[in-house]
């Protein structure tokens, strides 16, 4: 696994919990950023990598369950790993409920903790393409003209040249205009990868 553009983030306000996981991220190379508490990791989350929240649930100030509420409502979408005691397993079960992608019980094994990051990194590489593939769509839908849109709208639909003329007041030729627009500027190759795009569009 390419570790170049991934950003793991570990918060602890154990010191020895922090810098027992720096040391075995450093150990395959993961870049990580070790975090004494929920603020500090709020400082220094940068967006546009990949990675992952390795996260202890009891901390003062704000715990990790306050900081999985504060990552959602500001749209941070990093998946969350949590750290648990024995006696937190319950609050594990709620943060599962809330979107973390795995909770760990105390003690560990190393290898067990790095299959769960790598598995978490490889979930976050997806949610950051599927965003960056939106919004390429998003931008290809805003050259269109209203008209456009209405044309890609009826052809996406199954209506034939003929037919869309029909609806819109239009001849033929002019459908054909726009049609050809349509399939430029959405860089479709073919009129069923227009109707993946324009479905792909509508769930946005």
């Amino acid at each position: 696994m390419d570790h170049t553009d991934v950003q793991v983030y570990v918060v602890d306000d154990d010191p020895a919990v922090r810098e027992s996981l720096r040391w075995l991220m450093d150990s395959v190379s993961l870049p990580v950023a070790a975090c004494d508490s929920a603020k500090a990791f709020l400082d220094v989350y940068h967006p546009d990598k990949p990675g992952c929240v390795v996260l202890d649930v009891r901390m003062p100030a704000m715990s990790g369950l306050e900081l999985q509420d504060r990552m959602a409502a500001e749209g941070i979408g990093l998946p969350i790993i949590f750290i648990t005691g024995h006696g937190d397993v319950p609050m594990a079960v709620r943060a599962l409920k809330n979107g973390a992608v795995d909770f760990i019980e105390k003690p560990f094994s190393d290898q067990t903790l790095l299959d769960r990051i790598q598995h978490a990194v490889e979930r976050s590489r997806r949610q950051i393409e599927k965003a960056r593939n939106r919004d390429e769509l998003d931008h290809r839908m805003s050259t269109l003209s209203p008209r456009e849109r209405d044309v890609m709208s009826l052809v996406v639909n199954g209506n034939s040249n003929k037919a869309i003329a029909a609806t819109l007041g239009l001849s033929p030729k002019t459908v054909e205009v726009h049609r050809a627009r349509v399939m430029e500027k959405m860089q479709a190759n073919s009129l069923p990868e227009l109707v993946t795009m324009s479905m792909n569009a509508s769930r946005n």
